[in-house]
């Protein structure tokens, strides 16, 4: 199985935090039988975060470890774009054909592309925020931890 990890996922990855082991309890997503995918995206958002926090040597260490251990996947596609242009139409109730069924959904520019990436490559997506929620089921397939 292919699983996307949100940019709070790989927060809690470098933090080590108690929900990486559920994460990995749960869904087991290092396997050798399943592919972890990260969003260059979430890379730009984590290294910001980063810079902003001050990382120390340790922190920088493990998440260029992180960063070599998951496949890294682009956004400079034609399906990426056009499912970014879909699934933001979509989020503002105005995709012809595909009621949203609540009021639109403000979704920032990056969790676009991060739900494309997730969509067009099939992944499940595992994030923390309810950024998504609207998205699960249609676009892509959602693990809200």
């Amino acid at each position: 199985m292919n699983y996307l990890f949100d940019t709070n996922i790989l927060l809690h990855y470098v933090r080590r935090s108690p929900l990486k082991a559920q994460i990995e309890a749960d869904f087991n997503p290092t396997s050798s039988r399943n592919t972890v995918l990260v969003s260059v995206v979430s890379l730009g958002e984590i290294q910001s975060l980063a810079l902003q926090n001050n990382w120390g040597e340790q922190r920088m260490k493990l998440l260029a470890e992180i960063s070599k251990q998951y496949l890294i996947a682009d956004i400079n596609s034609a399906d990426v774009i056009q499912r970014y242009a879909e699934i933001d139409a979509f989020s503002q109730g105005k995709l012809s054909g595909r009621p949203l069924g609540m009021s639109a959904r403000n979704m920032t520019k990056n969790d676009l592309w991060i739900a494309a990436v997730a969509s067009v490559l099939n992944a499940t997506l595992i994030t923390t925020d309810g950024d998504f929620d609207h998205l699960d089921s249609i676009f892509l397939k959602l693990a809200h931890i």
